[in-house]
């Protein structure tokens, strides 16, 4: 999968036909990809083979499980796993001394994620205003605080919009995004962006009037802006996420605890906040499910009807 695994023995090699090769290829992102091939050459690099041992596996996550959190070394057994499955070899992972190794290290060091903080409607309120719209660059990352929040898109999603993907209507702006994390078939998702009440804050005008000063009739809406205000390519999403915690920092936050998912879990969380129902939060941020809305909803209701706060 496009040298994504080693090249096994001749006993064991197996003849799939190229047309095949490539419908599997592109059934996993680019981006999935590149992660299972860094997975898998840091598994190479540290002595293991493929087809591996179930002993050879078990023993790679061990050694990294007091320096890495259960969820990276749960990933990494995923990448030995596809680099196994991929060539139909007997995959070490599911052995049961792999399963309860992990199972061993979860109990003995824990589960719980880094979790970033939450940009909420009063926060992009303050950075946005301390932007001025006269600055190209400026007005670029207020339309990019402004739309990430109300559209709770994540930065890949949000870097990615092209100006055909948007539409003007006399609601606001009706937004197609093409791909994402949850759609990797492309069958695309619409969300609606309305008018704000406040104008300066307004995501809808702050978009035209991003277009009318950058000059931006079609192709990429984000795009970096050199300090004498010329445009450049497409914004990376590293960039994004730069401009949330500048932001924050602008505003006294620390900008350790923010990244470019803040601006969509701030969206669900101040939407859970002003009693907003799930159904209504879902369709806004595409989850498909409400388990993962539910820690935004329970940290934005940790005081309401509080029994500490009722005594």
């Amino acid at each position: 999968m496009d040298k994504l695994i080693t090249t096994p023995t001749n006993s064991q090699k197996i003849q799939i036909p190229d047309l095949v090769k490539g419908y599997v290829s592109a059934s996993i992102s680019d981006r999935t990809k590149k992660e299972y091939r860094d997975d898998l050459k840091r598994f190479l690099d540290f002595g293991g083979s493929i087809p591996a041992s179930p002993e050879e596996v078990a023993s790679y996550l061990s050694q990294h499980a007091e320096t890495h959190k259960a969820a990276t070394l749960e990933r990494w057994k995923i990448s030995i796993s596809k680099a196994h499955s991929t060539q139909q070899l007997t995959d070490p992972t599911k052995s049961e001394l792999v399963k309860l190794t992990l199972k061993g290290i979860r109990r003995t060091h824990g589960i719980a994620q880094r979790r970033v903080n939450p940009i909420l409607k009063e926060d992009v309120l303050l950075m946005v205003a301390s932007l001025d719209d006269e600055n190209l660059k400026d007005l670029r990352d207020k339309i990019l605080l402004l739309m990430g929040f109300a559209g709770a898109f994540r930065r890949s999603e949000l870097v990615a919009l092209d100006v055909e993907n948007i539409q003007e209507t006399r609601e606001g702006l009706t937004i197609t995004i093409t791909k994402s994390k949850t759609d990797q078939e492309g069958a695309g998702q619409k969300i609606g962006i309305p008018y704000a009440r406040n104008s300066k804050c307004c995501p809808v005008k702050t978009y035209k009037k991003w277009l009318d000063a950058s000059g931006i009739g079609n192709g990429a809406v984000f795009r970096s802006v050199s300090r004498h205000g010329k445009l450049g390519n497409r914004l990376h999403h590293h960039s994004a996420a730069r401009v949330v915690k500048l932001s924050a920092e602008k505003i006294g936050l620390d900008p350790k605890l923010f990244s470019g998912h803040s601006l969509r879990s701030g969206l669900a969380t101040s939407a859970a906040v002003a009693g907003v129902p799930v159904h209504r939060i879902c369709s806004q941020t595409r989850h498909k499910s409400t388990r993962m809305l539910d820690r935004y909803i329970r940290d934005g209701r940790l005081f309401d009807d509080n029994a500490a706060g009722i005594l």
